[in-house]
């Protein structure tokens, strides 16, 4: 059996039981969600996944829809209640991404699917991180997640592309267990995740991202 079809059952075999599992806890996270941020109660957005071709990622929501008088969003670190945080820092946020590992949409370990607007902001080499499919965690994740510039984060994805196997994803989800207990690298300082990619300095974009567009 080839390595990538491994893989793929494990992803499917380990999210099944997972889900079957926590499903005490995502009913009770679903409740909480309902009484104190309302409706909608998991957040839907597209994201690039292998070879950047679009799905829809699912997370449960952490942020409420509090606008201005102009109708617009307010700014994260108002949206964020503490009860949004607490998720965040337990990583329950991310257990409806279980239902994409069994849809195929992405992997238990991978690079993180960021955002469709970071497509044409990629330099050639950081492209490379859409050569596989993207994972709830990764290489990235455990050694910084946001705590560490975006620049490192491309370079740690780009080395699982070259390094990937069964037992680094195994070790890799065992140190995401321990990120998680510990609470880790949750955001950048001065955030409440991360600043949003704007591109590295002085380097040349990759026009090949737009093939799939």
């Amino acid at each position: 059996m080839k390595v990538f079809n491994i893989k793929r059952f494990f992803d499917f075999i380990c999210s099944l039981i997972g889900l079957m599992a926590l499903s005490p806890v995502i009913l009770i996270t679903v409740l909480l969600i309902r009484l104190k941020l309302g409706s909608p109660i998991v957040f839907k957005q597209q994201r690039p996944g292998l070879h950047g071709k679009p799905f829809f990622v699912y997370k449960f929501r952490t942020m409420t829809d509090e606008r201005d008088k102009n109708g617009d969003l307010m700014p994260d670190h108002i949206r964020l209640t503490p009860f949004g945080q607490l998720l965040r820092k337990l990583s329950l946020d991310e257990l409806p991404q279980l239902f994409n590992v069994l849809k195929g949409d992405i992997s238990l370990v991978g690079p993180r699917p960021l955002l469709m607007e970071y497509l044409d902001l990629y330099t050639r080499e950081q492209a490379r991180r859409h050569e596989v499919r993207p994972g709830i965690t990764g290489w990235a994740q455990v050694n910084g997640r946001n705590a560490i510039s975006w620049e490192d984060k491309f370079k740690l994805d780009v080395w699982y592309v070259d390094n990937r196997s069964f037992w680094l994803d195994i070790k890799i989800l065992f140190l995401t267990v321990l990120k998680v207990f510990k609470s880790e690298g949750i955001s950048q300082t001065g955030h409440v995740t991360i600043e949003k990619f704007k591109g590295s300095k002085g380097v040349e974009r990759n026009e090949a991202n737009c093939s799939h567009r």
